[in-house]
């Protein structure tokens, strides 16, 4: 059986672990060749990439802070000189941070709002130098770009922002054959989740969703496999 993605290359940001290194494996496991994209933990993404070639696929780490707008231009043309072309954009990269309104600075403002929202677009506006006659972009937001729970203001309006640009971008690049889509997970059990304390919440999550579990990084990748995919060919704009 052919692979729904072979030959097709993809850049996943964020993907050193949690969701963006089960997106990078699944999209691998798909025929992609993947750039593993990460800011600081070179060993994991170094590992994410060793278990796809392991695997039989193709990948490669590059190091890029997706929120500076030269590393991300590295980013991409290392991706060209290693793969050849670019034809997948997974915008993963993100930070999350709950705080209540009386401490919010404009540093924790920056903080998230230069990481989810301005390195979206910049990644984003760089990868349309790099598409050919088409290309799939998924985007990673939250549940909380409308759940909205307490503490969670900047970030919540961080993705809310990024659901508002995937279908005001859908409008703009669809007339040049660049699909664009978010993916907006509930509480996902990663690396970043446990350190941060919000398996604290995972027994009031679970009660309250109907298959009364909380989500898997495993659980997210298949969805951005298939909006990669031809077989999505048709959809676009959509969360």
């Amino acid at each position: 059986m052919a692979k729904k993605l072979e030959g097709k290359v993809a850049i996943v940001t964020g993907a050193s672990k949690g969701i963006g290194a089960s997106i990078a494996r699944f999209l691998a496991n798909e025929g992609a060749s993947v750039v593993v994209n990460y800011a600081s933990s070179k060993e994991d993404a170094e590992k994410v990439v060793a278990e796809i070639i392991r695997s039989g696929g193709k990948a490669v780490a590059i190091q890029a802070n997706v929120s500076n707008p030269l590393d991300i231009q590295t980013l991409f043309s290392k991706a060209k000189q290693t793969f050849g072309k670019l034809d997948i954009l997974v915008n993963n990269a993100g930070i999350y941070e709950n705080i209540p309104v009386e401490n919010i600075t404009t540093e924790h403002f920056h903080k998230i709002f230069d990481l989810n929202v301005l390195g979206l677009l910049l990644a984003t506006k760089e990868a349309l130098k790099y598409f050919e006659s088409s290309g799939s972009i998924v985007n990673i937001s939250s549940i909380v770009s409308t759940l909205a729970p307490a503490n969670a203001s900047v970030y919540s309006a961080s993705k809310a922002a990024v659901d508002a640009i995937t279908k005001s971008l859908a409008k703009e690049l669809g007339p040049r054959k660049i699909r664009i889509n978010s993916i907006n997970p509930g509480l996902v059990e990663t690396e970043g989740t446990q350190s941060k304390g919000y398996m604290q919440h995972r027994e009031h999550v679970e009660e309250s969703t109907p298959l009364k579990r909380i989500g898997q990084p495993d659980d997210i990748a298949p969805a951005a496999v298939f909006l990669a995919s031809d077989e999505s060919d048709w959809i676009t704009g959509e969360t």
